[in-house]
């Protein structure tokens, strides 16, 4: 996708797909009924671990990092570095990484063979994350594995403000995912888009506030964030996306009779 002057590519490591009831645990096939368009044809939930390539204004960026050479919730990762060469991009060309937040599907190819893959980026991520993940080692035992070799090369990011991280490229603090969770902002000439990191996992979420989210560690704070976001969006021209969102696509909230409408 064309933004202004930057370039956004969607970065696949791995997809998969699931009943929809079974990945938001709590819903029925009754709340899927309106909501056939995020299905495939099979009926089923493709769920994407991935980032998000940015070139423009002199940088090449890339927001999360995919879940590397492992699985997750019966989804293996392992294409994220293929795909990048696919767009005709080397770990050296790429300038600064940003983490929405430090889970370990959004840090996975961080580190390969024991060194930061991206060997002349600048890692960034939020204070709180690497307070609550580093210092206060709450992560697990494959995010401290990563997280012990990159902590050094982080540049973070104070809570409570905007910040502009390189140009067209800013952030804002959602928390409740994690402490610091957050958005993406990207922005060039009138145009804005935002990647929302895991503060929403399915559009679904935009579309109803009592839908949950997934491995919040502040589930009350989570919902509050993800609804202020969805009111704010809706009806705003800026388009939305998410690393875990199927195919990738960015789209759009838009006011409906009674109820939000997604479009891509």
């Amino acid at each position: 996708m064309e933004l202004g002057e930057l370039r956004i590519d969607p970065v696949v490591d791995g997809v998969g797909r699931f009943v929809p009831t079974k990945t938001f645990m709590g819903t029925s096939d009754e709340d899927w009924s309106v909501h056939q368009d995020l299905l495939g044809t099979d009926g089923k939930l493709e769920f994407v671990m991935g980032g998000f390539l940015i070139r423009g204004l002199g940088h090449t960026t890339l927001v999360d990092l995919g879940l590397g050479v492992d699985t997750l919730m019966g989804i293996t990762g392992g294409s994220f570095l293929d795909n990048l060469t696919a767009l005709e991009v080397s770990t050296d060309d790429v300038t600064d990484v940003v983490f929405t937040h430090l889970h370990r599907d959004h840090i996975g190819w961080a580190v390969t063979n024991g060194e930061p893959t991206f060997a002349h980026a600048t890692y960034r991520a939020s204070q709180a994350d690497v307070d609550y993940f580093i210092r206060d080692q709450q992560a697990s035992r494959a995010e401290l594995a990563t997280l012990d070799i990159i902590g050094t090369h982080i540049e973070a990011w104070s809570e409570g403000t905007t910040t502009n991280l390189v140009p067209g490229i800013d952030q804002f603090g959602a928390p409740g995912h994690t402490p610091g969770s957050s958005v993406i902002v990207l922005s060039s000439k009138d145009q804005r888009a935002m990647l929302l990191g895991d503060v929403v996992h399915c559009p679904v979420q935009l579309l109803d506030e009592e839908w949950a989210g997934l491995f919040d560690v502040d589930p009350v704070l989570a919902r509050a964030t993800r609804t202020a976001l969805a009111r704010e969006m809706e009806g705003d021209p800026t388009l939305l996306a998410g690393a875990h969102f199927p195919g990738m696509h960015f789209g759009r909230l838009i006011a409906g009779a009674g109820r939000r409408q997604w479009t891509v």
